[in-house]
């Protein structure tokens, strides 16, 4: 049997780690690898987010 994926958590992962990447590029200041590494992570969280946080309203939708 498959494992059942809780979309609605990941999501969730998602937000607190992007909330954090945005604190971290604002503390960065004028530290040039910190805010290039830090915009990498973003660029990562976004596809992240139109895998998973853009299909999580659908998915409450099949559910019902």
């Amino acid at each position: 049997m498959a494992n059942q994926i809780d979309l609605n958590t990941i999501d969730l992962k998602i937000e607190i780690i992007k909330k954090a990447a945005q604190e971290l590029l604002l503390l960065a200041g004028s530290f040039p690898s910190v805010e290039k590494n830090t915009a990498r992570i973003l660029a990562s969280l976004k596809m992240l987010e139109l895998n998973v946080s853009d299909v999580v309203p659908l998915q409450a939708c099949v559910d019902k």
